[in-house]
């Protein structure tokens, strides 16, 4: 049977993905990785399942008026990292997030635990100057360490905070952390309720990461570290739409752990977050 009598073929990729990375002003890379997790394991599978979820989408977002097809966004597909090694796999992330920059392209990172956010905002914070970072979490996630380990999804706010400056930090949803912790967010007044509260960075180049535990548990029951009294998808619907006029530069989702919800609506719901951000990227 020649190829031409094959098919048709599921497509594997986001729906509305461009089948050009030239073309595109957004590039969407899976980091399946999980190695620091601290309680429930399992976000390593999310990319994977997200893209499967995304063809139960409506190309069409009426909240934005615009269509995926116009967003001209790559799909490059998930980052093979070498399993046990946490460095190496920061190195590739870092190393990849470098080459989507210097191509003048937009960064959509598609988790994954949230350490996977630190390589790509490090190699963003070489390309632009004036880098701040809106973090959307349950949790403070500013430990110096977890149990010694620098190197943790449990301090990745902490390492960022290193590289740009707690100042240039806004952090939504916060509910879980040490005192310290909340003592340095005091100190550097981290606490957004509001959008008036990120007046201070509106003119500065923006990472967004959305750690999706930000939702209640009982909104998003697939996530390793459920943490109770959360936002709803709406709330964080709002608070995305908000920030369309940012200057966004990259951007991700992360902690998504599809197996913790065998009805996979956490992995729906994940799916509509990742479009709404598109959105506004």
């Amino acid at each position: 049977m020649s190829q031409d009598k094959l098919g048709p073929f599921l497509q594997k990729n986001w729906i509305g993905s461009t089948d050009s990375y030239k073309d595109a002003k957004i590039v969407m890379v899976g980091l399946p990785f999980d190695g620091t997790c601290s309680y429930r394991p399992g976000s390593r599978f999310a990319p994977e399942r997200l893209r499967l979820a995304s063809w139960g989408l409506e190309d069409y977002s009426p909240v934005y008026d615009r269509h995926l097809d116009d967003v001209r966004f790559y799909d490059a597909g998930e980052l093979e990292f070498p399993l046990g090694n946490t460095q190496k796999t920061l190195d590739v992330i870092e190393k990849n997030a470098k080459v989507i920059f210097n191509d003048n392209k937009k960064f959509l990172g598609i988790g994954g635990e949230h350490l996977v956010t630190l390589p790509a905002v490090k190699a963003a914070a070489e390309k632009f100057e004036n880098l701040a970072i809106i973090h959307f979490d349950a949790h403070t996630d500013l430990r110096e360490d977890y149990l010694g380990e620098k190197l943790s999804h449990a301090s990745v706010m902490r390492r960022i905070g290193e590289i740009v400056g707690f100042e240039n930090i806004k952090q939504i949803g916060i509910r879980s952390g040490l005192k310290e912790e909340f003592e340095l967010m005091k100190r550097y007044n981290t606490v957004a309720n509001n959008l008036s509260d990120l007046d201070a960075i509106k003119n500065k180049k923006i990472f967004l990461t959305i750690d999706v535990d930000v939702l209640d548990p009982s909104v998003l029951p697939g996530t390793g570290t459920p943490e109770p009294d959360g936002l709803l998808y709406r709330e964080l619907a709002q608070w995305i739409k908000s920030l369309k006029d940012f200057d966004i530069i990259g951007a991700d989702i992360v902690e998504l752990a599809p197996d913790y919800d065998k009805s996979e609506v956490s992995t729906a719901t994940v799916s509509k977050i990742v479009r709404d951000v598109l959105m506004i990227l």
